[in-house]
């Protein structure tokens, strides 16, 4: 029973004395001036990186079907030319 009695009001003390000490203030200030300086830094969350990158690729997908859309036309519409347009796309490292 002292023994319990005794660390409780140990832990009580410590805890006080924690709560008074100048660690606590410096923790603040530290943890404020962190966040200004992450807030100045214009940090995305992992989730918004995330749906981002998702975007990014579904956008990379549509513009390689929309080339190939596009150099189907114009092969179509400019039969003679194909072999100028093939030579232009691999100058410029276009499949």
């Amino acid at each position: 029973m002292l023994s319990q009695k005794l660390f409780d009001e140990l832990s009580n003390k410590i805890s006080e004395t924690i709560a008074a000490s100048p660690a606590r203030d410096i923790e603040k200030n530290v943890r404020s001036m962190m966040g200004a300086a992450f807030t100045r830094l214009d940090l995305v969350t992992r989730e918004e990186f995330d749906v981002q990158q998702e975007v990014l690729a579904r956008t990379r997908e549509k513009l390689a079907e929309l080339e190939s859309r596009v150099t189907r036309l114009e092969a179509e519409l400019f039969p003679d030319q194909r072999e100028v347009a093939v030579d232009e796309q691999a100058s410029q490292g276009h499949s």
